[in-house]
């Protein structure tokens, strides 16, 4: 299956690896920067490339698949309408939701990659404003706070991690999520503020 890297983003890829002409990327700290190429046109304004790449950073830290300095990813905020097509085509499901993961590559391929060598494509995301800004107000939090968590629950797929094989698995998943926003200063999303 050919996610969006595959279908428009490669171009744009490639011509921000010649723009930083080094690779793999690291903050002012030496930690981590995982390479994003991030579309966000039809997102009202925000900093929403600032967001992509703390929310990578965090989950570099907690996740040890994600630390890879060669891994890429490309993001796309985007629409309901637009979500909802690629879910239909996609996944066979006619609906929008809030985040898609596109892999691009296997478990076992992730597991092997050597840290040494030119960029390696982990996978796509797409993220709906409408069903983000919805589910933010329904859950009385901010949409940069929600998207954050959006990231880095699509960033856990994309690196193999399911919440939907097993309650364990959804356990494990949630619980490496709620690390990575602690560490981004963000509250526990699986705890009802309401309660």
């Amino acid at each position: 299956m050919a996610g969006l890297g595959r279908i428009g983003c490669e171009k744009r890829i490639l011509e921000r690896l010649a723009e930083a002409a080094l690779y793999p990327r690291w903050n002012e700290f030496g930690t981590f920067c995982m390479i994003l190429d991030v579309d966000s046109d039809d997102w009202p304004m925000g900093e929403w490339e600032a967001l992509a790449n703390r929310a990578a950073e965090g989950a570099a830290k907690v996740a040890p698949e994600l630390s890879n300095p060669r891994l890429q990813t490309s993001i796309l905020f985007t629409s309901d309408s637009e979500v909802h097509a690629l879910n239909k085509q996609w996944r066979g499901r006619d609906k929008p939701t809030n985040v898609l993961s596109f892999p691009m590559l296997t478990r076992h391929e992730l597991l092997a990659l050597e840290t040494d060598g030119p960029p390696e494509m982990l996978g796509d995301l797409a993220l709906a404003f409408e069903t983000c800004a919805r589910e933010a107000a329904e859950k009385n939090i901010s949409v940069a706070d929600h998207t954050a968590h959006l990231i880095i629950h699509g960033l856990l797929h994309l690196v193999g991690y399911d919440h939907e094989t097993s309650d364990a698995d959804a356990e494990k998943m949630e619980d490496l999520e709620v690390q990575i926003l602690a560490k981004m200063g963000i509250a526990d999303p699986y705890i009802d503020a309401s309660a």
